[in-house]
This record gives C-alpha cells, structure tokens and sequence, in this order.
C-alpha cells in the first residue's frame, strides 16, 4: 500500500510562499485569514503615526468655515469694529462721561475743544457723548430685528418647505403680498400712529416687513435638502418629521439663512436711521444718529460737524456688518471652495 505524501509546512516567515492550489485547498479558513490580514493592514494605514488613532478626523462645514474664516482679513477687521460697537453700547460711560442729554445753549454749535473733541450740536449737546451712547439704539434694533426676522422666517419658510401642500401655496401667496408693500412707505403708515419713544415699535415693523425674504430662503433650502440620500434613508429607518427636521434637516440648511441674517442687520440698522430721521422712528429723549442726523441737518453749512460724527459711526457701522455678512457668505458657500 503506498505511504501517503507528506503534507508541505506552512512557511510563516521567510519560507515559500504557497501556490494558488495551495490557497484553494486551504478552504474558507484560508480566504478569512487573508481578509484578516487585510483588514489589519487597512487599520494600521488609518492609523496615526503612534498607531493610536486616526491621523485626521473628517471635517464638518463648520469647521472648514471657521478655519476660512480665521484666515479672512475681512472677517477680522469687521468683528472688531463690531466687538468694539457692542463694548461701547453695553458700557458706554468707560469711553463717554458726560451725560447725552446734558445740553447747554451757549455752546450751541460751537467746534472741538478739550474734554469734547466732536463739538456741540446745535442744541450745545456734546456731540462725541451723543455719538457714543447713539451705538446702543442701533445696535439693539439691529439685533433684536434680525433675530426676531430669522426666527419667524426660518420656521414658517423650514414647515412650509417640509410639509409642501396647501400650507406652502398659502404662505407663498403671503409673501408675495408683503415683497409688494415698499418698506419705507410701510413705515411712514405704521409708525406714525406709534406714541412711544421706544425701540420695540420699530422692531416689531421690521420683523413684521422683513420675515418674508427669510421665509424664501428657507424654504428653498429645506426643499433642497430634504431631497438628499441621508434624508431619505433616515425616513425609510422610520425616522419621525421632528427628527429630521432637528437632526438631518436643519443642521444643513441653516447657513443660507444665516448668511442673510446677518447682511441683513446692517440694513435694519440704517432703516432705523432713515425712519427715524424721517420722524417716524425714535423720538426724543431716545439717543439715536438718526434723529442726530435729522436735528443736524438743518446747521449743515454752519456746523457740519455735528452732522459728519453720527453719520460717520452709521456709516462703519453697516459697512462692518455687511463685510461681515460677505465673509460669512464666502467661507460657508461650498461652491467658492
């Protein structure tokens, strides 16, 4: 009877490596040791160099659009002016000492002199104190009326773009019914039955006249982003519509509204400047550069200082929130990448 072949030992470090027969015959055993193999391999490449972790973890948006915008001049110069007008109307008495609604007539109209290096208007109020506490009325309006804008049209355009149906056809048919009232003139109606001296007013008319522009951003957006693969997927796991809207939806089509947002609030800044300066706005004792503007006005040939000052902190004032609102715009669009 023949003796049986000797069967060839596996050969684990420099030996022969095995012939293709010898893997087929080796079975299932050996195709799982070479997919072992090859995964351990796949491992170490993911590996950092201490064999620790991954080397680099995936980036989101927001990171990439931070590290963008850490690297902007643009952004950079446009925070600290707006740091800086947010520190003046938080604490205005650490950089002005006098009182904004101290007024002395004799001074009226008078230039530069020491201890008020912006003059006096022409009611002999200090113009540089004015000035000064004047950043707090524009920057709240401004806030709270993009806050308020962003909030009311991100919700009704997001449900609208969501659910679609009836409800988006009807809100649809309302905004193009506000995208034709002229926001001035929306204004000069609505505020001149309004009493008080307050900001709230004026805020509650730019929120009204301002939420539809939001609304179509945002409706766009959700439209857009319902239609992607992680959304689908997430609704055929059973996923529910609040779900999606909190965790899959909103994360992703928030930027568009946040970059109008905030081009936006330079432009409420100054509609609160022309209404008030129209006299529709804040009314006296309220410090404001546009009534400033407005009393000044009239003594532009003999004191064109106390024009040229508030006019001058409206002005860095919206173009620092529009430059802002640019920067955004750039670092969180991906089609500039």
């Amino acid at each position: 009877m023949p003796e049986p072949m000797p069967r060839e030992p596996h050969l684990s470090g420099g030996g022969r490596a095995p012939e293709d027969g010898a893997i087929a015959a080796t079975g299932m055993g050996g195709a799982m040791d070479l997919a072992t193999a090859e995964a351990e391999t796949l491992e170490k490449n993911t590996d950092g160099p201490d064999g620790s972790g991954p080397s680099e973890k995936p980036r989101s948006l927001w990171s990439d659009a931070w590290r963008d915008l850490r690297r902007n001049p643009v952004f950079i110069i446009s925070a600290l002016i707006i740091l800086f007008l947010l520190f003046i109307s938080l604490w205005p008495g650490v950089i002005a000492t006098q009182n904004p609604l101290k007024c002395d007539l004799a001074k009226a109209q008078e230039g530069s002199q020491p201890g008020h290096p912006f003059g006096f208007n022409g009611q002999g109020c200090d113009v540089y104190t004015r000035t000064v506490y004047g950043a707090r009325v524009s920057v709240t309006v401004g806030v709270c009326a993009s806050l308020g804008v962003a909030i009311l049209g991100s919700v009704l355009g997001g449900l609208a773009g969501f659910f679609g149906g009836a409800g988006d056809a009807v809100l649809s048919r309302i905004t193009d019914i506000f995208f034709a009232i002229p926001v001035v003139l929306g204004g000069l109606v609505l505020l001149s039955v309004v009493t008080s001296s307050t900001v709230w007013p004026v805020i509650g008319f730019m929120v009204l006249l301002g939420w539809p522009q939001i609304s179509r951003i945002a409706r766009g957006s959700v439209i857009t982003t319902k239609q992607n693969d992680y959304v689908q997927a997430a609704r055929a796991l059973g996923a529910s519509n609040s779900r999606m809207l909190l965790r899959h939806i909103t994360p992703n089509a928030i930027a568009p509204v946040i970059v109008v947002a905030t081009i936006a609030l330079g432009t409420y800044i100054s509609l609160e400047a022309t209404l008030s300066y129209l006299g529709v706005g804040l009314k006296p004792p309220t410090v404001s550069w546009g009534i400033d503007i407005s009393s000044a006005s009239q003594y532009i040939r003999t004191a064109p200082h106390a024009l040229l000052w508030p006019a001058g902190a409206l002005a860095v004032t919206v173009l620092a929130f529009i430059m802002l609102g640019d920067a955004v715009r750039d670092a969180l669009d991906p089609k500039l990448r």
